[in-house]
């Protein structure tokens, strides 16, 4: 462990001698506080100069296109024509010589520079729970410590201190077990904003009786109360309690990043008027305005009975919406900040059913990185001749983790300790893809 930064991680919340429920504003969102002052102490322990360098990390982002149910790689970024496990789907060329693509995705074929495919995941799980369980934390959880997906990792490691914004915003779909995500061992402040009905944070608007000019006035007493509050009682729920209100303040500020009707007409159009195509918009505002971490689900890959017909419908969705979302973000200075993530909780047989479909498989499938960090134009690993198995390059759910932390700046070696625990960020043993990297 030596040169490594250990940062504490609190799991339990505590009183501070001094401060009681009534003492501060008749104890309104001392749950809130709470949570956060676990956290709070956390980052307290970090010297002056790794916070500033936790604030500069800050301008990096991620958007997950989480392919709910498995998306087969047979009919995306490994095809196999002409092969009996190949389906009646040819390859096409790309604008990279020498790799091709499923002609289900001929824009994303012709972004192909951007994007780096990892060909060669064996992460062996096969159900659904466990599957993404392991795929999103790199790793499953050990008795008595639970771990935080990626979504929380990068929340953590690459949030601001004095952000109003979320840090982790998972957008609504109907997904097997409609995952939320976990922030695990790091706190309630990581996990995420997760929207189950709608495509906005519900109860962010004023009350209907109270102006904007009152809630101000509420807010600016506030204000001085906590300030005059402050000066008398020291002591880390205070300045806790202090940012959660900061936070909900800005939760409501921001609550205008989720209405697309503020785009223009234009843009709108670009996206098309599917959900996923929105939800990709609205990740498009979210990381503009600064939100690490960006999960959108489009659910249903799950094809064990009619693979071809789902998937000429569902690839045709993911390639228009993800090159839109790549061309936006590369118009305005952002792809070269943030990564856009391709991954589900495994892969498709190449074997097809008796419902000409494709059941689970997590021997041997594929994933895209596109953006930040990644060397463009590059396809890692390799399957066999009718993608059975991994022939070369195979890489395991703990090294796709350790990717994309690398990708985005992260030191995938870096330790939290839990308890008396030290816990590295990604799976012990686990090593960074270096040639999709840049």
């Amino acid at each position: 462990m030596s040169g490594k930064r250990l940062i504490p991680v609190q799991c339990g919340l505590s009183d501070v001698a001094g401060v009681s429920r009534r003492g501060f504003l008749g104890g309104t969102a001392v749950g809130v506080g709470g949570a956060l002052a676990a956290d709070m102490r956390a980052v307290n322990g970090l010297r002056a100069e790794e916070i500033a360098g936790e604030l500069r990390r800050g301008e990096k982002h991620v958007i997950l296109l989480w392919l709910a149910g498995g998306a087969s790689q047979l009919e995306t970024w490994d095809p196999k024509p002409g092969v009996k496990t190949g389906g009646p789907f040819a390859a096409i060329p790309t604008n990279v010589a020498g790799i091709q693509v499923s002609e289900l995705l001929p824009k994303l074929a012709q972004r192909m520079h951007l994007t780096a495919v990892i060909r060669s995941l064996n992460t062996k799980i096969a159900d659904h729970g466990r599957g993404a369980d392991l795929v999103e934390r790199g790793r499953l959880d050990d008795p008595g410590l639970r771990y935080p997906d990626l979504g929380a990792v990068v929340a953590k490691e690459l949030g601001r201190l004095e952000s109003t914004v979320p840090d982790y915003v998972s957008l609504y779909t109907s997904t097997e077990g409609r995952r939320k995500g976990t922030s695990g061992f790091l706190g309630a402040r990581y996990a995420p904003l997760f929207l189950a009905e709608n495509m906005a944070p519900p109860n962010t608007g004023l009350h209907e009786r109270l102006t904007a000019a009152e809630h101000q006035d509420r807010a600016a007493l506030r204000d001085l109360l906590s300030k005059r509050f402050t000066a008398e009682h020291r002591g880390s729920t205070v300045g806790s309690l202090n940012s959660a209100y900061q936070r909900v303040q800005g939760m409501m500020a921001s609550a205008g990043l989720f209405n697309i009707e503020q785009e223009p007409a234009e843009v709108r159009a670009r996206y098309g008027p599917t959900q996923f195509g929105e939800q990709c918009l609205i990740a498009r505002r979210l990381v503009e305005a600064g939100v690490p971490f960006v999960k959108v689900a489009r659910a249903w890959w799950d094809s064990h009975g009619q693979n071809f017909e789902t998937h000429l419908e569902l690839c045709a969705d993911l390639d228009h919406c993800m090159s839109v979302l790549l061309d936006d973000l590369q118009e305005r200075g952002l792809l070269e900040k943030t990564l856009v993530i391709t991954l589900g909780e495994f892969g498709r047989t190449p074997g097809i059913n008796a419902s000409l479909g494709r059941d689970h498989f997590a021997s041997a499938w594929s994933c895209s990185l596109s953006g930040l960090g990644i060397r463009g134009g590059v396809v890692h690993g390799a399957t066999d001749a009718e993608g059975h198995t991994v022939v070369d390059g195979e890489a395991s759910a703990g090294d796709l983790f350790a990717t994309i932390l690398q990708a985005v700046g992260i030191d995938h070696t870096h330790e939290y300790m839990v308890g008396s625990r030290p816990t590295p960020l990604a799976d012990f043993g686990s090593k960074p893809i270096r040639s999709v990297l840049v």
